[in-house]
Formats: C-alpha cells, sequence, structure tokens
C-alpha cells in the first residue's frame, strides 16, 4: 500500500509526526510519502519542526507559500492533484484545519482517494472562523475520522455522519508530547532566559481576528503593566511582528519563534499561558497550567471542562485581571482528558489494521 501524509503548518507536524511513526511500525514494508505544502515557509516555523520532531525529510515539497486564503488553498489544489494523478496513494492523511487541509480533502475527494482526518470534529460553531470551514469540509469527506474527545464525536453526531467513519482514539498532539517531555523537561529554557519558574506569564498570539485589528496594541498595553508585577515572555510569530513593529512596550520581553522543544520547556514552567491557539490550549491542559484564551470561541471545550482553561473573549481589558484569576484558581484540581494518554497514533493504526 501507499500511504500519503500531507502537513502544511507548524501545528500539522505535531498531529502527525506520532502517526507516521506508528503506521511505519505497523506497515512496514508499505510505503509512506510525506508531503510538506509549505504554508509555514519561515525555518523557525516549518524546519526546525521536523528537526525537533525526529520528522524524516520530506518527500515532496510544494512550496505554497503565503497568500490570500483562496491563493494557498488554490496552490495547495493544483500542485497536489498532479502528485497524486501521478502516483495515487491507498490512503491519504490530513491533520487539523488549516488551508492546506481544506485544499488536500477536496483534491482526494475529486480524485476519489480515502482520507483520514485527523483530529476531527472540533466545532467552534463560529463560521466566521476559516478554520472552522476548514473542519467542516475535512469532515463531510473523510474515509477515517479520528477524533480526540467526546465532545468531537457528539458534534459528528449531531451533523449526521455516518457513526462507521468515526473514531475516538485521543489526541494525537499529545504523543508528540508525551514522548518529547523528557527532553523538554530537561531544557530549563525559562533559566536560561533569566525567568524563574513558575514567576512568568508566557504569550503567543497570531490569530486575524486580533491580530490585525487596533485591538493588539490595546492587548500589548496592558501586557506591559502587568509585566511591573508579572514578568512577561512573548516569542512572536512573524504575522504579529508586523503589526507590532515600531511600538514600544519596554516591560514586555519579546522573542523570535522558538522551536517545539524550547517552546514546551517555557510552557511547562510558566505561572501561566495566554493565547489564542487552539493547540496550546491542549497543551496547557495535558501539562496542568492554567491557559487564559483571547477569544469568544473554542473549538476545544474539554480544556475548558478540564479545568485549565479560561476563555477571556476578545476583550483586551480582561488582560488585566489574569493575576487575579491566577489567584482564584490556586488549588484548584485539574484533570487529563481520557484517552490524551500518549497511544491515540497507536489507536489509530488499531484502526487501520482491522480495516485494511
Amino acid at each position: 500500500m501507499r500511504f500519503l501524509y500531507v502537513v502544511g503548518a507548524r501545528p500539522n507536524f505535531v498531529k502527525t509526526a506520532p502517526v507516521v511513526a506508528a503506521l511505519k511500525r505497523r506497515f512496514p514494508n508499505d510505503e509512506h510519502v510525506l508531503v510538506h505544502t509549505g504554508q509555514h515557509y519561515d525555518a523557525d516555523m516549518s524546519e526546525r519542526f521536523l528537526e525537533d520532531l525526529d520528522m524524516p525529510e520530506p518527500d515532496a515539497r510544494l512550496g505554497v507559500g503565503s497568500g490570500t486564503h483562496a491563493e494557498q488553498t488554490a496552490r495547495v489544489m493544483e500542485a497536489l492533484e498532479s502528485l497524486v494523478v501521478s502516483e495515487p496513494p491507498d490512503l491519504a492523511f490530513v491533520p487539523g484545519d488549516v488551508n492546506s487541509t481544506l485544499g488536500a480533502s477536496l483534491v482526494f475527494s475529486k480524485l476519489g482517494v480515502p482520507y483520514a482526518h485527523i483530529e476531527s470534529g472540533l466545532r467552534s460553531f463560529d463560521r466566521s472562523m476559516p478554520e472552522e470551514i476548514n473542519r467542516i469540509v475535512a469532515d463531510e469527506f473523510g474515509a477515517y475520522l479520528f477524533a480526540h474527545s467526546d465532545e468531537a464525536v457528539a458534534n459528528l453526531a449531531a451533523e449526521g455522519i455516518d457513526s462507521s467513519r468515526v473514531h475516538l482514539v485521543g489526541n494525537t498532539m499529545i504523543d508528540t508530547l508525551v514522548r518529547l517531555e523528557p527532553r523538554f523537561g530537561a531544557l530549563g529554557t525559562a533559566r536560561e532566559l533569566g525567568l524563574h519558574p513558575g514567576d512568568f506569564l508566557l504569550v503567543t498570539l497570531h490569530r486575524p481576528s486580533l491580530v490585525d485589528t487596533d485591538e493588539l496594541a490595546v492587548v500589548l498595553r496592558h501586557l506591559d503593566a502587568l509585566a511591573s508585577n508579572l514578568p512577561v515572555l512573548f516569542p512572536v510569530h512573524p504575522r504579529t511582528q508586523r503589526r507590532i513593529d515600531g511600538r514600544s512596550y519596554p516591560r514586555v520581553r519579546f522573542t523570535q519563534p522558538l522551536g517545539y522543544l524550547e517552546f514546551l520547556s517555557l510552557e511547562s514552567d510558566a505561572a501561566a499561558v495566554l493565547t489564542d491557539s487552539g493547540g496550546v490550549q491542549e497543551e496547557t491542559t495535558y501539562l496542568g497550567v492554567p491557559c487564559f484564551t483571547l477569544r469568544t470561541t473554542t473549538e476545544r471545550p474539554v480544556t475548558i471542562r478540564m479545568g485549565t482553561n479560561v476563555l477571556l473573549g476578545l476583550d483586551p481589558g480582561r488582560v488585566a485581571a489574569i493575576p487575579d484569576l491566577l489567584r482564584e484558581r490556586e488549588g484548584r484540581e485539574t484533570e487529563r482528558p481520557p484517552l490524551w494518554d500518549g497511544r491515540a497514533s497507536e489507536r489509530i493504526a488499531d484502526v487501520l489494521e482491522r480495516s485494511l
């Protein structure tokens, strides 16, 4: 058999790496082809991930680069279609909810190639989010829908999707975190940066709904004020950096994007994390680190139910409340979701071994 894995953006690598490894172990005599669309093309946002995750060198690079949603999706479709037509896979894999996910799902659907959607069934119920559209399309046509939580399974059932396609396996992103925990746990990145573990706020913001508006400056002013009492470290996404340039927030410590291991080291040592990222909500839930999400909705409500994540809404003023919210949470017990145990990829392999 020929298995084809399509990755394009930073979170895709994290979700797909353990699946590739598990299927290579389970199907060692079959062909495994890794395609990197190049949606994230900055070395810090993609190449370092391949190294940190011990992923093989991609067999094909589509080089789609930056652009509008339509431009990125169209480039993925055009380049991937040519590759698939010349060497059709027996089963393809698309992770997550980025434009590469959408483009690949459409190509495979139109060419009649069965595909598996990794991290299926997530819903924010906000269709103004491009990611929500991408998720819905990927789930509609996928032959195998691998869900990471009970809520995801319920969402797919509510949309009328045949339950025979849905498999609750757990979270493959956590598989990667579990495997790398000894490595990032030994790094001590916080101390290397002159920070005390448990005594700083880690920030990551990149979504257009915040970054491309005037609200970003308001958030940064609140962070600058908060940093007088709680150190603030902000590894800056390239698109966020373009919006910050020329403005001064002297108490906020900005850095370049970090490698995955360094970021996980900081995340595990932080007093709390302020984010608009879906994956960070999941990582902090596993690590038991308080997370404050600067969004009005989340497609990962399980993180709220487990007690680690708080939705602040798109209200910059709520940033100032983080110290008080942290004090309120002291001593509160948190839990890890069922099946977030580092074995989700093995369960995917189990499903495919039975099916294929």
